[in-house]
């Protein structure tokens, strides 16, 4: 801040929204080696913490009256249970506890990164990348173990034309291995877009002609960045139901 309060002073406006996404050690400087304990090391133990601190002791002492904790923590259960079962089906709920853990990893991750000094961890895709990539992977191998090699049926689109069926095949092959990828670079991708245009909005807080404006925006664009937390962890978790749904019945 003080750098970019120096340059709105000597009539120019630097600002680098993109700095608050690089990873750095958390002790100490040099570089960033594979067992290096970094920012992003840091707000990921703080994510594990706080989902440990809402479902585990928050929900300790159950009540017939909730408390606070317990009832966030029961509409937190209730809500991806829900989701689990419409998606899936009654087979697909075995599985509930891999896609819990997942949005409430996305979702906590997601609402620690609005804290002012905070990491969005799920604004790198190394991040989302290995989430989506284990997702990949887990519901390929599921589909395999379940249907065998008729799991290949998910590729073969039965109710179109002859001639067109070994083209649309390919088709679902391509869209098939993209799915890590998307999966991915969604969520990735919104979380860093967001935090860039509020770090862009409050570096224009240094101006002080247009400093209310730029207050008005930075807390709209918290508003909204509230709601795309939420919205993105859904979105991931239910596209993994939806992908769940394929290894389990790869002929619906």
């Amino acid at each position: 801040m003080a750098t970019e309060a120096q340059g709105a002073e000597e009539g120019g406006l630097v600002f680098h929204p993109m700095d608050q996404f690089i990873v750095k050690p958390l002790f100490g400087y040099g570089e960033v080696g594979a067992f290096t304990i970094t920012n992003v090391t840091l707000w990921m133990a703080l994510t594990v913490v706080a989902i440990i601190a809402l479902l585990v002791f928050g929900t300790s002492r159950r009540a017939i009256v909730p408390t606070r904790s317990q009832s966030i923590a029961e509409m937190m259960y209730g809500f991806v249970y829900k989701m689990v079962e419409d998606v899936t089906g009654k087979d697909g709920v075995k599985y509930f506890p891999y896609i819990m853990t997942l949005f409430m990893f996305i979702l906590v991750s997601n609402f620690l990164g609005l804290i002012p000094g905070a990491f969005t961890t799920t604004s790198h895709i190394a991040v989302t990348g290995v989430l989506a990539m284990f997702v990949f992977l887990a519901v390929t191998i599921l589909g395999f173990v379940k249907n065998g090699l008729g799991f290949l049926g998910l590729f073969w689109v039965s109710s179109a034309p002859l001639a067109l069926r070994p083209i649309l095949a390919l088709i679902e092959v391509i869209s098939y291995f993209v799915r890590p990828v998307s999966h991915s670079i969604r969520l990735a991708g919104n979380m860093m877009a967001g935090h860039a245009v509020i770090k862009v909005f409050a570096g224009f807080a240094a101006i002080a002609a247009i400093s209310p404006l730029s207050i008005v925006a930075i807390t709209a664009m918290y508003g909204l960045e509230i709601l795309v937390s939420g919205i993105q962890a859904y979105v991931f978790a239910i596209l993994t139901c939806v992908y769940l749904k394929d290894a389990l019945h790869p002929s619906h």
